[in-house]
């Protein structure tokens, strides 16, 4: 199995040295599953978009799939259909369904997770709410005892929870399971194995999967083969090899401390970004929007898409069973937030 301390020689690897590394690990992939036995799952946004001009560089006949779940810009949306050779799929369940059944998509996989298998353990009565505080009753999975902040063998600071516990009284639920739901269950309807944008730097949970696999991880059929490159790395690609990339970003630049653009690395020692959006993704989806700097995302789509904005915020009511969900209207976010603003604090997720 690979280290942490093999990954963090990898991360310090120059863009060269890495873009061959990352051939080496297609070629192997392809080289394992042939070509018409594999896949780029391609979301049209600026990392499966290198990912896929570097496959495509080694093997320009390679599929792309795009799982169009509604949720992404229309720029998105129409950057990724502008591509040949790109299956368009959909999600057997629309995003207002899976919050309907799972829950909202707040703070970030790893809390909502916990939450989520928290309110099943209240449910069978592992856990209760006595005279305002939450009481373990009997023995619940390890990943709710993190939640509660017990402490045991495999209880490190890094695995507390506990700030987190208040979310069990909110009057909505929360849920990891819409990625899931929309994007995974997706690309498992078809027999090729894919390759995937994801890297190690951007959540524990993605490093974690990593140090089990490995980039080619065979037993599941996915090939991350970009883990060990950093947000840097991506923009340098797309300048270095004129990589056309959605509108939505705007251009990738160097920018200085001081926020002014410039063209040159050395006049400003700055670093790359992009002139518009940092990273797309899902535009509803509240994972990590609380530790957002400047300008926040919900901010933005207020900005820039305005009927997106509007119904991510509106809509929603109280289901028959006392929980917070969606409506025709729209997805009712606006409470989710103001709720955990009222624990939290003021302006915790911006929207």
């Amino acid at each position: 199995m690979p280290t942490i301390d093999e990954l963090r020689i990898l991360q310090a690897l120059p863009l060269d040295i890495k873009i061959m590394k990352t051939q080496q690990r297609i070629r192997e992939w392809v080289d394992y599953y042939g070509v018409n036995g594999v896949c780029v799952s391609f979301s049209g946004g600026k990392d499966s978009t290198v990912l896929l001009h570097l496959v495509r560089e080694l093997y320009p006949n390679v599929e792309a799939v795009f799982v169009n779940t509604g949720l992404e810009y229309p720029e998105i949306q129409q950057f990724a259909k502008s591509f040949e050779n790109v299956t368009v799929l959909r999600p057997a369940m629309r995003f207002d369904e899976v919050i309907r059944k799972y829950g909202y998509p707040i703070i970030g996989k790893e809390v909502a997770e916990r939450i989520y298998n928290a309110r099943k353990c209240v449910e069978s009565g592992g856990i209760k709410y006595v005279e305002h505080f939450w009481q373990i009753t009997k023995q619940i999975p390890i990943k709710a005892q993190q939640l509660m902040g017990v402490k045991g063998d495999r209880f490190t600071k890094k695995y507390d929870f506990s700030m987190w516990q208040p979310l069990l009284n909110v009057d909505f639920g929360i849920s990891s399971l819409c990625c899931r739901e929309m994007k995974k269950k997706p690309l498992k309807r078809q027999d090729k194995k894919s390759f995937v944008a994801t890297m190690t730097e951007e959540s524990f949970l993605r490093r974690t999967s990593w140090l089990k696999t490995g980039c080619n991880a065979f037993n599941t059929g996915v090939s991350k083969p970009m883990s060990f490159w950093t947000e840097q790395d991506v923009l340098a690609y797309i300048k270095a090899y004129n990589v056309p990339i959605a509108s939505v970003y705007g251009e990738v630049v160097y920018k200085h401390d001081g926020g002014e653009y410039t063209e040159t690395l050395c006049d400003c020692g700055g670093k790359l970004c992009t002139t518009g959006c940092k990273r797309t993704g899902c535009i509803f989806c509240g994972f990590g929007a609380h530790l957002e700097k400047g300008e926040g995302r919900f901010e933005r789509l207020k900005r820039t898409h305005p009927r997106q904005y509007e119904y991510c915020m509106e809509g929603g009511c109280y289901d028959t069973d006392g929980l917070w969900k969606p409506t025709k209207e729209g997805l009712g976010m606006r409470h989710v937030f103001e709720e955990v603003n009222k624990i939290y604090g003021k302006n915790f997720i911006r929207y």
